[in-house]
């Protein structure tokens, strides 16, 4: 009979192949292993993104504006699962519509206070129905901005939110502008 703690985060190697599991309360650290994660953008269909300010309890980046919500996926959990799941628990949000922007991404990151980010995350973009109601040990504050003001705060002072947004969040909007590419069946 296994025991897989029921909150933990999946380790891996290079090639995305399981390692083995560590509880995810223990696992960010100054030396934090390669694990699973993933980042969400939701967006609504005027273009406005939900940016997320991180409660100031989090280990990493307390306190920081950040993407809609980002996560760890559960040994034999989908990505979708996933999501659903960190959306209603972070934001009471359902999502409505979600697609893999970049499946490929990858980072590793230190904060002020040296713990280390390091994970293969890819990147989705969503909609979700109604507004957020934050759960307040996950995020303190939220705001609805249009997407070329992210993008312009982004280019201007990429310190002033999450390294791994910066990093990403060119990659989402050049998929969000993409012609193949359609949110509520509108063209992004």
């Amino acid at each position: 009979m296994s025991t897989v703690p029921e909150d933990h985060v999946v380790l891996v190697d290079e090639h995305r192949n399981a390692q083995g599991l560590a509880p995810r309360a223990t696992v960010h650290t100054t030396d934090t292993p390669l694990h699973l994660a993933f980042s969400c953008y939701v967006f609504r269909p005027n273009g406005d993104l939900l940016l997320t300010r991180r409660s100031l309890a989090k280990v990493a980046w307390p306190g920081v504006w950040t993407n809609s919500f980002c996560g760890h996926p559960r040994l034999d959990e989908s990505y979708e699962q996933t999501i659903n799941r960190y959306a209603a628990h972070e934001l009471s949000l359902e999502i409505k519509w979600l697609h893999c922007a970049l499946p490929d991404f990858r980072y590793r990151a230190v904060d002020a206070s040296g713990i280390v980010e390091n994970e293969i995350c890819p990147v989705y973009v969503a909609t979700a129905h109604g507004e957020p109601a934050p759960n307040p040990d996950e995020v303190m504050d939220h705001r609805w901005v249009p997407a070329d003001e992210v993008a312009a705060l982004v280019q201007a002072a990429p310190w002033a939110v999450s390294p791994w947004m910066a990093e990403q969040l060119p990659g989402v909007l050049a998929y969000r502008t993409h012609p193949a590419s359609t949110i509520e069946g509108e063209r992004a």
